[in-house]
C-alpha cells in the first residue's frame, strides 16, 4: 500500500461518521454490540434551577444497562455557578477538564481545585462543587447508582457559603 492510499483511507474513514452502533467478532466465535453516543445527538441541557444556582452546562449524559452501574456527564459551570447541596449513594469521581472551581462538604472547609485535579466525593456526604465568582470551570462526573439513583439532591448552597472563606493551603 502506498503512502498516498493509507492517507486517503485514513481521510476517507474520518469524513465518514461511523454508525451509532455497530456488531463486530471478538476473536472468541461471539458477538458484542459496541455503541457510540454521537456528540451532535445529545444537546446540552441547563442545569435545573432547582438544583443549580446560577447557570451550568449538562451534556454527555449517560447511564449504563445493567450489570453496569456506572453514569456520567459533563457539566459546565460559568462563574458563580453551582449545584445545591447533594449527596451520592455510592460516591462520585470528579475530573476537572477546564478552569478552577470550589468544592465543601457540609460543616467542613472549602477547598478550591484546578484543571487537571481529580476529585472523590465520598458515598453519602452531603457536598457542594462548582465554579469561582470569576472562572469557569468543566468537569466529567463518574458516579453508580444504587438501587438506580445516582444522586440525592437538598437545599441549596447559600451566598454566605458559597462565599466562606477558603481553607488554610485550599487553594495554589
Amino acid at each position: 500500500m502506498t503512502t498516498t492510499t493509507l492517507i486517503a483511507g485514513v481521510l476517507l474513514a474520518q469524513a465518514a461518521p461511523a454508525p451509532a452502533s455497530t456488531t463486530f467478532e471478538t476473536g472468541t466465535g461471539e458477538e458484542a454490540t459496541m455503541e457510540i453516543d454521537r456528540k451532535e445527538a445529545r444537546e446540552p441541557v441547563e442545569g435545573p434551577e432547582e438544583y443549580f444556582t446560577g447557570t451550568a452546562h449538562i451534556s454527555g449524559q449517560f447511564d449504563r444497562a445493567g450489570p453496569s452501574r456506572v453514569t456520567g456527564a459533563i457539566v459546565s459551570f460559568e462563574p458563580g455557578a453551582r449545584t445545591a447541596w447533594h449527596s451520592h449513594p455510592l460516591g462520585q469521581t470528579l475530573y476537572v477538564t477546564q478552569g478552577i472551581g470550589w468544592t465543601q462538604l457540609r460543616n467542613g472547609e472549602k477547598y478550591e481545585f484546578y484543571e487537571g485535579d481529580i476529585l472523590w466525593c465520598p458515598p453519602d456526604k452531603d457536598h457542594w462543587h462548582g465554579a469561582t465568582p470569576d472562572s469557569s470551570m468543566t468537569h466529567y462526573v463518574v458516579q453508580e447508582a444504587l438501587d438506580g439513583e445516582n444522586v440525592v439532591w437538598k437545599e441549596k448552597v447559600t451566598d454566605e457559603e458559597y462565599m466562606s472563606p477558603l481553607a488554610k493551603g485550599g487553594g495554589n
